[in-house]
């Protein structure tokens, strides 16, 4: 039998990573992400992304993929060097002046959670129909995922309900800083290659970039300064739901060459031997 990965082609995982929306919920994470203080800090002090995005974007892209459907060894080696390069870090709290590591674990919980669960939102907002089991599913596939950067899984939501609990405690957390709010502003406009912001392009990375700040949680987008409306979550979910069912005519394997390495290995090791 060949080795299916952390996940395999049954798992909740694999159906919600095929949906090509998902892309908008990591954009949709940043966010969140940038709303922890210290967190933002973290990667303004360490990231080189403000000089290479597109770089950075393709280097998570290919983690995330590694992770849900590279072989057990591939994912676990992507953790390890995750890992390492994370163990170097420290960073300032510019609130407190305080020193500490990148790999705290509350830093990384906050940043899987909030990734998960916009990816999960994406889907959901984006078309995908899952029962509530589905979806707590897909929550507890994914500590296998947290343990890779070195969590404990026992210490991360399993749940949608935990994933709720998650966040109202750490709302008292989050605030806007100088830092959060340069990281939104360039996440919103980010520059693009060649030459490619003179173009229509531009108007259409600023569509993602405001799709993904409406599939925000109200408070979220509260706290960036952005009105929190019913009207707001109702276009939205109209607006993810045209883009999702656009984008699920798009064969997976034609964005993802991971996954059609791991469905054409899946399917070597189920064919009948001569």
């Amino acid at each position: 039998m060949s080795d299916v990965g952390l996940f395999g082609p049954d798992s909740v995982t694999w159906r919600v990573h095929r949906e090509p929306i998902v892309t908008v919920g990591g954009l949709r994470s940043l966010y969140l992400q940038a709303l922890l203080p210290r967190a933002v800090a973290g990667v303004e002090q360490n990231s080189r992304y403000r000089k290479d995005p597109w770089g950075r974007f393709q280097h998570t892209a290919t983690y995330v993929a590694t992770v849900i459907y590279g072989t057990t060894e591939q994912a676990e080696r992507a953790g390890r060097r995750v890992r390492a390069i994370h163990a170097k870090m420290t960073a300032t709290d510019p609130r407190t002046g305080e020193r500490f590591r990148v790999d705290d674990p509350d830093l990384l919980r906050w940043v899987h959670v909030t990734e998960v669960e916009s990816f999960m939102e994406s889907a959901l907002r984006g078309g995908l129909r899952l029962t509530g089991d589905e979806i707590d599913g897909y929550y507890a596939e994914q500590t296998r995922a947290a343990a890779l950067v070195g969590l404990d899984p026992a210490t991360v939501p399993a749940s949608a309900a935990e994933v709720a609990s998650y966040y109202e405690r750490m709302r008292p957390e989050l605030a806007l800083t100088v830092d959060s709010a340069a990281t939104g502003l360039f996440l919103t406009l980010p520059p693009l290659p060649y030459g490619l912001g003179l173009t229509p392009v531009r108007g259409a990375a600023l569509g993602v970039a405001a799709l993904a700040i409406g599939l925000l949680p109200t408070w979220a987008r509260r706290l960036y300064g952005l009105p929190g409306l019913p009207a707001t979550d109702l276009i939205t979910s109209a607006n993810a739901l045209v883009l999702g069912r656009m984008l699920s005519a798009i064969p997976i394997e034609w964005i993802s060459p991971l996954r059609r390495a791991a469905v054409r290995r899946i399917a070597a090791s189920e064919a009948p031997s001569a």
